[in-house]
């Protein structure tokens, strides 16, 4: 959190000097603070790209901007209007850009936040809103919570219905994939390696949020016996784990692996289960970590059970881009992007 004392003297005195707002009630978050609403709420500040996401799925009129602008081939499926506004920097987490500055001359009239609930995450909500006036919301961002996060989300903003709405479908995806999981016996539940990086020795330990959906579709994840983030492995690791099936955000791997013969020892390799996860207009199985992971989940069902999932993954596409995205891809760009191009 980039908090200057020059910033904190602006925040202070800004928090005095703001006009008072009408606030229609007190919130709950998902961290157990009391959020004053405002009684209409038509500029929102997301404080991370889970939330610039999420808001822009729920009501996207009033998102004054991302923590990283658009590039072209995302911007082909987001709405025109709303997907080129302009990048606004984060103002958590790793990388944040945004001071206080910056926030009190773009007016908004609540942050929404979503990520941990942690104490850390909670009290800087709690300083940030003490300087600025700015009513500051953290929401749960743990996959299984997107639902009830989406309930919150809407009552904060006052959009209730469409709220529920997209609860709902993400409720039914989420049962629909745990139950037929849950048939599968453990022996046949497929061994994965989640490759990230150019060289793919980058990957998701055990609980990271890096391999969240790919856990959570019941894979076992061959680097998950070590709790932790992401960590950096060896190729002879990899040879020792032999999974079954590597799954990848990164186009520069999935293209060159081939041409590395040390590859060819691994056994998703010689099978030719190397998978390039679509990643238009955001990622399917890795960051941000947020609903964008939703149609992911019916991707990995058919890469790993493909008897389970049956559905029709460009109809899927297609339905889950006009209901979140507000945009009807073609199947020409459904295609582009299942092929994780991009």
């Amino acid at each position: 959190m980039r908090v200057t004392r020059r910033s904190f003297a602006l925040g202070a005195s800004a928090a005095i000097a703001m006009p008072h707002v009408a606030r229609a009630q007190a919130i709950t978050d998902s961290a157990g603070r009391s959020i004053p609403v405002p009684a209409k709420v038509e500029r929102v500040f997301p404080a991370g790209p889970p939330a610039a996401i999420t808001h822009y799925t729920l009501q996207p009129k009033t998102l004054l901007g991302w923590p990283r602008a658009n590039r072209g081939p995302e911007l082909v499926y987001l709405d025109p209007e709303v997907g080129t506004r302009p990048e606004l920097g984060r103002l958590t987490g790793r990388g944040n850009t945004t001071n206080l500055e910056v926030l009190l001359h773009l007016r908004p009239d609540i942050i929404i936040d979503i990520g941990s609930t942690a104490r850390t995450f909670a009290e800087t909500a709690d300083r940030v809103q003490a300087q600025t006036g700015i009513p500051y919301a953290l929401l749960d961002g743990r996959f299984s919570s997107i639902p009830e996060s989406y309930r919150l989300h809407g009552r904060l903003v006052g959009e209730a219905a469409r709220a529920e709405d997209l609860a709902r479908f993400c409720d039914q995806i989420i049962r629909t994939c745990q139950s037929r999981v849950a048939a599968v016996p453990p022996e046949k539940r497929p061994r994965v390696y989640f490759a990230r990086g150019p060289r793919g020795l980058d990957t998701g330990l055990g609980g990271s949020i890096n391999v969240e959906t790919i856990e959570f579709m019941g894979a076992v994840n061959v680097a998950g016996q070590t709790r932790g983030g992401l960590a950096a492995v060896s190729l002879e690791q990899v040879l020792a784990w032999d999974p079954e099936v590597i799954i990848t955000i990164d186009q520069d791997f999935a293209a060159n692996f081939r041409r590395d013969p040390s590859w060819q020892g691994v056994r998703a390799v010689r099978d030719g289960r190397v998978h390039l996860s679509p990643k238009l207009p955001f990622g399917w199985v890795d960051f941000p970590p947020a609903v964008n992971r939703m149609p992911g989940l019916i991707w990995l069902g058919k890469l790993l059970y493909p008897s389970l999932f049956p559905e029709d993954l460009t109809a899927f596409a297609r339905d889950f881009h006009s209901l979140f995205y507000h945009r009807t891809p073609t199947d020409a760009q459904i295609a582009f992007m299942l092929e994780g191009r991009g």
